[in-house]
């Protein structure tokens, strides 16, 4: 597989990409649809699903363990590792692809990202349930932008308060629902973290494969 070419601010779009503002309450989308061409998106799908040391991981899930439905790498700076549902990943060093899609997304993003997490769909049961991206070593208010290749998949946010707060009752404020589709990118800011809650449910169709690529910055190391 031949490298994955250098982006330049911008892609080969021109203009760059301009996203569209999802407007929910206490937080902040952005989606770029798409944020790479089509032919890089092709690029980078194959160059991830080849050159990636896939593993299946199992979780800790009310004191029970239980095998993850899809497939992860953890990519990062050194030291930076990050520990979720009794998960310690420790980062692999950057590829060449990765750092090109990494500084194609800062610039759309407009933050830095010192990290990764790669998560491969291999069909439609293959699935990542309800949860946030607010442990202790992201932050206050931390910066997540999910890159989507391969097919699309729906992607699933609900409000952590709604129910219990009746004026965040109301269908529009309690869940969102967004197709990301091949070459799409999604940036979540400001307090989404602490306050949504998102998910990729299973689906029974047939479905192709998909990778979804997470940056994010860790500020603190887990020991």
């Amino acid at each position: 597989m031949p490298p994955f070419p250098p982006m330049e601010s911008g892609s080969l779009f021109s203009p760059p990409p301009q996203p569209t503002q999802m407007a929910i309450p206490d937080g902040e989308l952005s989606l770029y649809a798409p944020c790479l061409t089509p032919a890089e998106a092709d690029r980078a799908f194959n160059s991830l699903l080849t050159e990636t040391p896939w593993r299946q991981e199992s979780i800790t899930l009310f004191g029970k363990r239980y095998p993850q439905p899809r497939l992860i790498a953890w990519y990062g700076d050194p030291g930076k590792t990050y520990r979720y549902s009794g998960l310690l990943l420790h980062p692999l060093p950057w590829t060449e692809t990765l750092i090109s899609l990494k500084t194609q997304v800062e610039a759309l993003a407009a933050a830095p990202f010192n990290s990764v997490l790669l998560n491969y769909y291999r069909h439609g049961q293959d699935s990542m349930g309800w949860h946030s991206d607010d442990e202790p070593e992201l932050g206050v208010n931390p910066v997540i932008a999910s890159l989507s290749l391969g097919a699309s998949r729906r992607f699933c946010l609900r409000h952590r308060f709604a129910s219990k707060n009746p004026t965040r009752s109301r269908p529009d404020r309690a869940k969102v629902e967004l197709w990301l589709s091949h070459g799409s990118l999604l940036v979540m800011a400001g307090t989404t973290q602490h306050y949504w809650q998102h998910a990729i449910p299973k689906t029974a169709k047939a479905i192709g494969p998909r990778l979804n690529l997470t940056f994010r910055w860790v500020q603190t190391t887990t020991a």
